[in-house]
């Protein structure tokens, strides 16, 4: 299909794919945006439906961003053509790899997780900022964590501070959201040890064992996991801290654990 071309700022698909900067409007249409190389070419190679491109080729100076250019010419969506002035009310932040994509939001259920024996978990509850939610992606995915379960989010995946920030590991099918009653019963269904990060836990997390399959959880930097976590068979934990502060950002403390976990697992 021959790109089209976009030249007006008021045209109706720029302003509809501008407007998903808003949470509002991803949650009302369904859709959001992708900015970036290498964000946009992660989600075509982890099959998302890419509904409409925007391509800037003045500003596809990178031997990368070209080659994705060529690659979204057959990804099935509509391809346009849009001049630099265009492509500045799609773009987000600084970014100006030249190409813009709006994919069809991914329904991604905790039933549809495919885990290996003795799996390493991720869960994260009521997390409110979207960097973090993105920092622990890219950790998860650097880690080998065989899973990451959003409980009750405070923002959307797909949020693009949350894109950015995991670079775009936020569209593995190894990500989904689910309620806390369904990930409880699926933690347990899976026979998972369920470890808890707690300021003030009385264990370490150096004491646990990771390596016959677990779940770390990690909560709000605000107000920490709620009470659905205090259950006898849900063990809590802390990093050691040894100056003035209580506890480290979550995204710190959930690298800490899961290459700690890792450790022990491939020893």
């Amino acid at each position: 299909m021959p790109r089209q071309e976009i030249t007006s700022r008021q045209n109706v698909r720029v302003k509809d794919a501008a407007k998903l900067r808003d949470a509002r409007q991803r949650a009302k249409q369904q859709r959001f945006i992708i900015d970036g190389v290498r964000e946009i070419g992660r989600a075509l190679d982890a099959g998302l439906e890419f509904l409409e491109v925007f391509i800037c080729p003045a500003l596809c100076g990178s031997p990368a961003a070209q080659e994705l250019a060529l690659r979204l010419d057959e990804c099935g969506a509509v391809v346009a053509e849009v001049t630099a002035e265009v492509f500045e009310k799609l773009s987000f932040g600084e970014r100006s790899d030249g190409v813009v994509v709006v994919a069809a939001t991914p329904q991604r259920t905790i039933d549809q997780l495919q885990l290996p024996p003795r799996p390493l978990v991720a869960v994260l509850e009521g997390l409110e900022k979207p960097g973090n939610v993105g920092a622990i992606l890219r950790s998860a995915d650097g880690a080998g964590v065989d899973a990451v379960i959003v409980v009750h989010p405070e923002t959307d995946l797909f949020n693009p501070n949350t894109i950015r920030a995991s670079v775009g590991t936020v569209f593995s099918k190894q990500v989904c959201v689910a309620s806390v009653d369904e990930t409880l019963a699926k933690l347990r269904e899976w026979k998972l040890s369920i470890i808890a990060t707690r300021p003030d836990a009385e264990r370490l997390y150096t004491d646990m064992d990771f390596r016959n399959g677990a779940a770390i959880v990690l909560g709000s930097e605000a107000t920490g996991l709620t009470t659905a976590w205090n259950q006898a068979d849900v063990v809590g934990v802390r990093l050691p801290m040894r100056g003035i502060a209580d506890s480290l950002n979550v995204s710190t403390t959930a690298a800490v654990l899961f290459y700690e976990a890792q450790r022990q697992r491939l020893s």
